[in-house]
């Protein structure tokens, strides 16, 4: 009876560890993306002649919601389309 109660309560404890290691990773990896991000629409913007906080402030003020991950897409994959976002808030 004793080992049972404390293999329940050992294994609680693992799965909180378990758990807290996740959460840790899940938000480091979404740290990682949005630095990833931010550097590709930096470059793209920089080859229209604007930097990052300008490109990203006047995006905001013309109220193009696009978040920064299709704006990334867009920059990599796409520069004609992004061109044309450059091309809008200037």
């Amino acid at each position: 009876m004793v080992v049972a109660k404390t293999f329940g309560r050992l294994q609680r404890m693992l799965l909180k560890k378990v758990f807290s290691m996740l959460t840790a990773i899940v938000r480091t990896k979404k740290r990682t993306f949005r630095a990833l991000w931010i550097q590709r629409i930096n470059a793209g913007a920089r080859m229209h002649g604007m930097s990052y906080s300008q490109f990203m402030g006047k995006v905001k003020k013309a109220n193009i919601e696009l978040n920064r991950k299709v704006l990334a897409d867009l920059a990599m994959n796409h520069p004609e389309a992004f061109k044309a976002i450059v091309d809008k808030v200037k």
